[in-house]
């Protein structure tokens, strides 16, 4: 697969078959992600992958624990653009109707919000955190880490889901992983495994701003 193909293939999976995730693939991933970009070669970025009866622990707790107050961090700040909110209720609209979940079904909702804590029945699942004293272009840093490790997973026949609704939980997880929370932010997880071609939630249309929306060329 070459990276144009990884790209293009990406999606967020939303539900995972059970096969497991061999250790030396991930090894494998995660040591090529090592060469991502990084401002001042800070490589700001850390992670625990888990797996299996650990794995399983950490979702119990947080299946009965409910969301932390204040949030680590606010993700959604955005929202006030309207282009933003447009796209945001063009994806959630898209997702909800390929579920067959209806605006108005409160529980179905909750349910698949739920979900998130669950990984989507991932096998592995990526926890990534970092030190608060880090900066913007550090945060950028750790995303196009992310990126690089969701592209070569592509690579290697594996799927993905980005999850920023993880740090509804991150003095959890972190107490989980033992990581300070005096000393660390945590980001966002990684669901990791095989995509179930046969969910419609991982087959609706998505939709992107034509380049022209948003990049400009000039000189040429």
């Amino acid at each position: 697969m070459n990276v144009s193909e990884a790209v293009m293939t990406r999606r967020s999976i939303r539900a995972f078959k059970d096969t497991p995730v061999p250790l030396e693939t991930l090894r494998r991933v995660m040591d090529t992600a090592r060469w991502t970009p990084s401002g001042c070669n800070f490589q700001p970025w850390e992670a625990t992958i888990l797996a299996g009866a650990p794995l399983r622990a950490l979702q119990d707790k947080m299946l009965v624990t409910p969301p932390q107050d204040p949030r680590e961090y606010s993700w959604d700040d955005p929202e006030v653009i309207p282009q933003c909110l447009a796209r945001l209720h063009g994806v959630g609209a898209a997702m909800y109707t390929a579920m067959g979940i209806g605006r108005g079904d409160a529980e179905a909702r909750d349910d698949f919000m739920r979900s998130n804590f669950e990984s989507f029945g991932a096998p592995a699942v990526l926890f990534c955190y970092f030190d608060r004293r880090m900066g913007p272009p550090q945060w950028s840093d750790v995303g196009m880490w992310l990126q690089t490790i969701m592209l070569l997973l592509r690579g290697e026949g594996l799927d993905s889901c980005p999850q920023e609704a993880l740090s509804l939980h991150a003095k959890l997880i972190k107490e989980f992983l033992g990581v300070s929370d005096e000393s660390h932010i945590f980001f966002c997880g990684i669901a990791i495994g095989y995509r179930d071609p046969d969910v419609p939630v991982n087959n609706f249309d998505r939709e992107r701003e034509p380049i022209d929306g948003n990049v400009r060329f000039d000189g040429f």
